[in-house]
């Protein structure tokens, strides 16, 4: 019976050890081709007859190939292989990628059509009103004008008035020749 009474304790000694997880280093990847990493330089090869030099008219060049650097090269930054491991995908930018679809996000950008197009409608009815609005400020701008013109019309039109009143006020008043004599004068 004793023996039955030490397995238990043989089995929880086998579980009291942690195993030990080996990490490994990540090998570098293999020295590949850098086409995916950098632009090579483009060269073109162009020949040239001959030529007198336009520094010195003493001096002719015969026929010759002139080689020319048209590119130099630069870094390649469309998306590639992953550190050179072509077998591994390759990361999209997001704006490039499909939007994940599921009824939540539909219903938002349904939602998000529906208010667009509201705002849209709205604009076209402000914009209209706004342009009544201005052709209102216009005309309103040309009444004034013209009662500003008609006011001073009118003040203009009084200033002559009273002249013509000061000036029938203040002259002598002349006594015609055709009228009867005063029979008591002397």
């Amino acid at each position: 019976m004793k023996t039955y009474h030490l397995i238990p304790l043989i089995f929880l000694t086998a579980c009291s050890t942690t195993p030990k997880l080996a990490l490994r280093p990540l090998q570098p990847p293999p020295a590949a081709d850098n086409s995916t990493v950098r632009y090579p330089e483009i060269i073109n090869a162009y020949h040239v007859g001959r030529y007198v030099d336009p520094g010195d008219d003493l001096v002719m060049h015969e026929q010759h190939v002139v080689y020319r650097v048209e590119e130099n090269t630069r870094w390649d930054f469309h998306p590639g292989a992953i550190c050179g491991n072509a077998t591994s995908p390759t990361p999209r930018d997001a704006a490039f990628s499909p939007a994940p679809v599921n009824d939540a996000i539909l219903a938002e950008v349904n939602s998000q059509r529906l208010a667009t197009a509201q705002i849209m409608v709205q604009a076209r009815t402000l914009s209209a009103a706004l342009m009544q609005f201005q052709s209102a400020l216009q005309q309103t701008r040309t009444n004034l004008q013209q009662t500003m013109a008609l006011r001073a019309t009118v003040s203009e039109m009084k200033q002559r008035l009273d002249a013509l009143e000061t000036a029938q006020g203040q002259s002598p008043s002349l006594s015609t020749t055709n009228e009867p004599a005063d029979p008591l004068s002397p």
